[in-house]
């Protein structure tokens, strides 16, 4: 299973690497609404699928562009087969392939690949969390002050709501940043590039692969009420676990 989750997942990002480089109408696929999909999103996502029904017919599915494929099955994958839509879009390299793999809804296997940057993450529970086949950890950063942030909207529509976010938080820290990809934020806070990474109203099936690689490396995921991820919409604060609590203060008030 560990071999075919990131063969799968490389091949992903290989082929959408590949339409990346060569599609030259990227741009006219942008869009402002937060569902932008490209026709690349369904392409990859139907690669994926159809790989895993060929050698795992039994198992149930959770994809982004194809929804929820039930079996009677305690095995469960969940896909999202370009996360950074609007970056592909933009020819901007900053894109992933995240896909995660599930035993009676606990993540066991989680894949990131960032095919542009050549960055393969991979955690599998209770063996740790890999960048390219070397061990990562989350950063030892302890103050709030000192820390470095990056974060998405995810699902929220209403952009003045999440700029209160930013208001309060801006201030209590050194920095932050938005990436435009949950897989890669996420990946980012497991390999200590930041200290925290926190989004609203996201979906299982941007985070799933990036919960298990955060844990394995060392650092705590939760909702903003403090309570631990389910496979559901919702708000979600990733870290390195020392600034968790500080954050939280302020996040649970959202």
């Amino acid at each position: 299973m560990e071999k075919f989750i990131k063969n799968l997942t490389k091949k992903a990002g290989e082929k959408l690497f590949n339409y990346f480089k060569k599609e030259a109408g990227l741009t006219s696929l942008r869009g402002t609404s937060k569902e932008i999909i490209t026709k690349y999103d369904k392409l990859i996502d139907g690669f994926i699928v159809q790989e895993i029904k060929r050698h795992y017919p039994e198992h149930s599915l959770l994809t982004e562009e194809s929804g929820l494929i039930r079996r009677k099955s305690e095995f469960m994958w969940i896909i999202d087969s370009l996360d950074g839509s609007g970056n592909f879009a933009s020819k901007n390299p900053l894109f992933s392939v995240c896909i995660a793999f599930l035993v009676k809804e606990e993540i066991v296997l989680g894949a990131i690949y960032a095919p542009a940057l050549q960055e393969f993450y991979f955690a599998k529970k209770g063996e740790g969390a890999f960048l390219n086949e070397r061990k990562i950890s989350v950063s030892r950063v302890k103050e709030l002050k000192k820390s470095y942030l990056v974060y998405c909207e995810g699902h929220e529509k209403k952009r003045r709501k999440f700029a209160q976010i930013l208001t309060k938080i801006y201030p209590k820290v050194t920095e932050i940043r938005k990436i435009g990809s949950a897989g890669i934020e996420s990946a980012w806070i497991a390999a200590g590039r930041a200290d925290a990474y926190f989004t609203t109203q996201i979906d299982p099936w941007d985070v799933a692969a990036g919960v298990l690689l955060v844990k394995e490396a060392g650092g705590k995921i939760s909702t903003f009420k403090g309570k631990e991820w389910q496979i559901k919409r919702d708000n979600l604060l990733f870290s390195n676990g020392r600034v968790h609590s500080q954050l939280l203060k302020y996040l649970k008030k959202i």
